[in-house]
């Protein structure tokens, strides 16, 4: 009897889940169905902003797998369809399927099935923090998780010609979006309630690094003033307000992050943790047998703290599809936990981080060092060596690497991958300012900015 499949959510974890799955198991064994509400699958979200500031114009490019290239490999993608519900005890889901225009001229309308399953995935993601403020439902207020989100931004920019945007929250993709839309030609203002840029990511010292950098690109940034409502004209909105000052906005771009989109579960009795992500195992399964998750919406273990996180990042989406379309399948694979390594591109500097910041070590009770050094990318005599600052976490006792952070121009991000690997592998700071990396001086100094900062880290850990 054919075994059937039901993946709900059509991006990273859920398609990778899927994909996997059809790779081990045949069309004859194993029916696979999977229901996304938009009309995408397996895109880059990532992508979002390059395509709203026109370095990537066609949104096709985003896209790695389309709905008909999944149906050509055996997986029936069903898109425009929500999935509203989950009945563990019956085994079905109810789906709402999309109005289909009969021709007749009538009203055409939704409709509601149920539909079984044997095993099921839920790869719900994540959502837009969108706080209840006065007015924040006027049109042109948009939260960035998805491609149709970002479809939706760009159209707004190319039809509507607005002149002023206001980015709410400083955070990965308000950043990104903002330089984006200076790019387009837009006056940009940037307000958050912390004081620095990327503050739950990167210390005092390093995001201050980025507010410099996006000022160097024309954006007013008015940090230490959270958002306190909205005016609009005509249901369209015209400003934002903070305690301190009225911001004329013809498009409004939230980015204050996510959190995870795990009401469907909860609903359906599948546990969830203190962190409102979903509750699997390392194999993915979640409280209930043959429910699997993956993606923004479960939590994951930090493998510096033994907490548990949610870190949104389509790596690790990627990762725990994988996972799941495994075990699903009948085999035995497992996600070993997170240490939050990310990268990103804000205006003149690649910014990256891993690990812990000082900030988070102390709430977890660690007692650590920090070594911040500068250095350069190249040889400081080749053509195009430019700035490269990285700073170094330590725990005091034993000089174990529980974070890392870099902020630099061009050649400096990937850089963090060294240190994260540290992390993964409990590397204290002598064994890494001790490694043999590569040198050659257009691609680096004979010392390695990681191999100083580890160096200078040690020192300090020394009476």
């Amino acid at each position: 009897m054919t075994e059937r499949l039901v993946v709900i959510g059509g991006d990273a974890a859920g398609m990778t889940a899927a994909a996997r799955a059809r790779r081990r198991r045949d069309t004859d064994e194993l029916e696979i169905v999977a229901f996304e509400r938009g009309p995408y699958t397996s895109y880059s979200a990532c992508g979002i902003p390059y395509f709203v500031g026109d370095l990537v114009t066609d949104v096709d490019d985003l896209i790695a797998r389309s709905p008909e290239e999944h149906r050509h490999n055996g997986i029936d993608v069903r898109t425009g369809h929500e999935v509203l519900a989950i009945d563990v005890n019956r085994r079905h889901v109810r789906v709402r399927e999309p109005a289909v225009d009969s021709g007749d001229g009538a009203d055409a309308a939704a409709t509601e099935r149920d539909e079984p399953f044997d095993q099921l995935v839920v790869a719900t993601g994540a959502v837009p923090v969108r706080p209840r403020l006065p007015g924040i439902d006027a049109d042109g207020i948009y939260g960035v998780q998805t491609l149709a989100d970002g479809v939706a931004v760009r159209r707004a920019v190319d039809e509507r010609a607005p002149r002023r945007a206001v980015v709410v929250g400083g955070g990965y993709v308000g950043l990104e979006m903002a330089e984006a839309l200076v790019r387009r030609g837009l006056e940009v203002a940037l307000v958050d309630q912390a004081e620095q840029p990327m503050a739950s990511t990167l210390d005092g010292d390093m995001g201050a690094l980025v507010a410099e950098a996006l000022r160097g690109v024309g954006v007013t940034v008015h940090l230490g003033e959270p958002a306190t409502g909205f005016d609009s004209d005509g249901g369209a909105v015209r400003a934002v307000h903070t305690e301190q000052r009225t911001l004329p906005a013809d498009l409004v771009v939230l980015g204050l992050g996510v959190r995870p989109n795990s009401g469907l579960a909860e609903e359906a009795g599948i546990a969830l943790g203190g962190t409102s992500g979903i509750v699997t195992d390392s194999r993915m399964e979640t409280s209930v047998g043959g429910v699997w998750a993956a993606g923004d919406c479960v939590e994951s273990t930090d493998r510096v703290t033994g907490r548990p996180v949610v870190v949104a990042l389509g790596t690790h989406a990627n990762k725990q599809g994988r996972v799941v379309g495994i075990n699903a399948t009948g085999g035995d694979a497992h996600f070993a936990g997170v240490v939050g390594t990310a990268a990103s591109k804000i205006c003149a500097y690649e910014v990256a981080r891993t690990g812990l910041t000082e900030r988070q070590a102390s709430d977890a009770a660690l007692e650590v060092v920090a070594a911040t050094i500068e250095s350069t990318t190249r040889a400081g005599y080749y053509p195009g060596a430019s700035t490269i600052r990285v700073k170094v976490v330590a725990e005091r006792a034993g000089g174990r690497i529980v974070g890392a952070q870099i902020v630099g121009e061009e050649g400096a991000a990937k850089r963090i991958d060294v240190l994260a690997t540290a992390i993964w592998n409990r590397m204290t700071v002598d064994e890494v300012a001790n490694l043999d990396l590569s040198y050659a001086p257009p691609f680096s100094p004979v010392w390695d900015p990681v191999l100083i900062a580890a160096r200078r880290a040690a020192d300090r850990l020394r009476p």
